[in-house]
């Protein structure tokens, strides 16, 4: 009788995990903001990913407003932005081992900065600080033709783009 409870409550347990996981995917794809992904593929097996989350315009003003010029932003909404590297890469200019990271920027008017840091695991707004970064890297900002609703991250031809309304950040990026 004991070992039919035992396996009786097992089951229960499983059941409830699978239900409560289940559920908590679900919740996040139907955020405001949803899940989205960029990878690069590096050949060879070796990749950049980038998992990021993305709000959408809505008719608000993004930049110089909603997302303030001069200020460390979380570069997407919800969970902070993660770039995972399997090999060694250059970002800018920059060595960046492989390995986790939490991506920052610093929008501006004229140029972008991206701060790659070596602490993951915030929620998106807790920038953990200038000691944690493994490097900053000036991006090139320019006007995109038409404006764009969701914030979308993409590599296209060697760049990384960061987009969203009416402004695209880029940073070169390839295989160290």
């Amino acid at each position: 009788m004991r070992k039919t409870i035992a396996a009786v409550s097992v089951l229960c347990l499983a059941f409830a995990v699978s239900v409560v996981t289940l559920r908590a995917q679900q919740d996040k794809s139907s955020r405001p903001s949803p899940p989205a992904k960029a990878t690069l593929d590096l050949g060879g097996g070796q990749s950049v990913t980038v998992d990021y989350s993305s709000p959408r315009a809505k008719g608000r003003k993004i930049y110089g407003e909603l997302v303030p010029y001069g200020k460390v932003w979380r570069t997407g909404a919800n969970e902070a932005t993660t770039l995972v590297a399997t090999t060694n890469i250059n970002v800018g200019g920059t060595t960046v081992p492989a390995g986790s990271y939490t991506l920052f920027t610093i929008p501006d008017q004229s140029k972008w900065t991206l701060v790659i840091s070596k602490k993951t695991g915030e929620w998106g707004t807790d920038y953990p600080g200038p000691s944690n970064d493994l490097a900053r890297v000036d991006m090139k900002s320019s006007s995109l033709p038409s404006p764009v609703e969701n914030f979308t991250i993409s590599f296209d031809k060697g760049m990384m783009n960061i987009d969203w309304d009416t402004t695209r950040a880029s940073v070169a990026v390839s295989k160290k």
